[in-house]
């Protein structure tokens, strides 16, 4: 299956929260009105300087992919 590199999700649980899912390497989850990730990926101490590096684009990304998003609802 060919999925693509960004998700939306919510959830009647989380009222408040906006969830963004990032599908390829490294996978996480992150909340937007929190900020905070979860990562859906085992990682070992020899990746942890690379990650950093590509997870904060990665961020980057999923905050810029909820504004595009969410500017074509606005429309």
């Amino acid at each position: 299956m060919n999925l693509p590199k960004f998700l939306l999700a919510d959830n009647s649980s989380f009222p408040e929260d906006i969830f963004v899912l990032h599908t390829e390497f490294p996978r996480f989850i992150i909340n937007l009105e929190t900020d905070e990730v979860e990562w859906l990926e085992d990682f070992d101490t020899q990746d942890e300087e690379e990650l950093l590096s590509e997870t904060e684009t990665a961020i980057k990304e999923a905050t810029a992919f909820y504004d595009s998003e969410v500017s074509t609802y606005d429309e």
